[in-house]
């Protein structure tokens, strides 16, 4: 999963990119921090699952699912985003945007930047739109992709995002590639003040979101930072201290999943033992393509056990004899916490 954070010039962004991967980026003021760095940052998705498979098949690796962090600079010399075009590109390659709004100064207006930042994610789509349109003029063929275009184009004049506009499957691909900001997953990072860490939404906040269909999260991004960057102990102890139940880092991977609507499947063996992130009804046939395309080609059946049912009746063997193992086809819906041996033949 790729998520870009976006923010105003000193909304605590790096703070937060800081706290989420445990690195150390230089935060706003510092030297150099007007050349429009961009920092990047990966890290582990905690699955207690794949941590008691590897205690069962002492495998020779365990890989856990991973989140990776882009922290996109503001832009240079004024508040709005760098819109560059080498910065829009990486932009567009992201799965989901974060976008980080300062709560911890009351002078900050909320709802302005806000209303700021998304009207810029429309204004960079409407430029790829009309020049696309303007390209297509002189294509032949194109038809489908014209019109709709033309829907988009309607859309985004009337300053709204593409998350709004209801497509087709073949639709959706049709426009994939351009990787519209305004129609990627958003999630609303209120930076609030050390006091309020681990705190919900205001009501007001709340409201606001959900009359914009926006997901929200509130992070305390200095002191979560800190306790981010303790050793395990430690950062219990702390958070037992302040009153908070749940880091952040924890709260923001579940709704990233929640947003992007992810599951994860479950491989396993005597050399890996591994989560696999795909998004809630794929079927057995494309989850096979996630760990290799000549798995997806060659695709014959998937040997199939929920999680639960293997660790209570704890091997493959017993499984099979007690026939919680299933043996499922192509078309076969993954479900959260499966775990899949794929039979293929190429």
């Amino acid at each position: 999963m790729k998520v870009g954070l976006i923010g105003r010039r000193g909304c605590g962004k790096t703070t937060i990119f800081n706290m989420l991967t445990g690195l150390g980026a230089q935060v706003g003021g510092y030297p150099g921090s007007d050349k429009g760095d961009i920092h990047l940052g990966v890290i582990k998705v905690p699955d207690q699952r794949i941590d008691r498979l590897a205690e069962i098949f002492q495998p020779k690796k365990t890989t856990y699912a991973e989140i990776r962090f882009t922290d996109f600079p503001p832009n240079q010399g004024n508040d709005n985003l760098k819109t560059s075009s080498e910065l829009l590109t990486q932009m567009r390659e992201v799965e989901a945007m974060a976008l980080v709004l300062c709560d911890f100064d009351p002078g900050a207006d909320l709802l302005k930047d806000l209303n700021g930042l998304l009207a810029e994610m429309i204004l960079a789509d409407l430029l790829v739109v009309e020049n696309r349109l303007v390209k297509l003029k002189k294509e032949k063929g194109k038809e489908q992709e014209s019109l709709l275009l033309e829907r988009c184009r309607k859309s985004l004049e009337s300053e709204e995002s593409l998350r709004g506009l209801s497509l087709t499957p073949d639709e959706e691909n049709l426009i994939s590639g351009f990787g519209f900001l305004s129609r990627k997953p958003l999630l609303a990072l209120f930076n609030t003040s050390d006091e309020r860490a681990g705190k919900p939404l205001l009501p007001a906040q709340e409201q606001e979101l959900q009359r914009r269909a926006i997901q929200g999260l509130t992070l305390a991004g200095k002191v979560e930072m800190e306790i981010a960057q303790l050793n395990e102990a430690d950062r219990e102890a702390f958070l037992k201290e302040i009153g908070v139940e749940e880091p952040a880092r924890a709260r923001f991977i579940r709704a990233s999943y929640l947003l992007l609507d992810l599951i994860s499947f479950l491989t396993t063996g005597k050399d890996e033992v591994r989560a696999w992130t795909i998004k809630r009804g794929t079927t057995a046939r494309k989850a096979a393509g996630k760990i290799h395309s000549d798995i997806e080609r060659g695709f014959i059946r998937a040997e199939v056990v929920p999680y639960e049912e293997f660790i209570a009746l704890g091997s493959e063997t017993k499984c099979r004899e007690a026939g919680k193992l299933r043996l499922e086809g192509k078309d076969y819906v993954v479900q959260d916490g499966d775990i899949i041996h794929f039979r293929f033949n190429v």
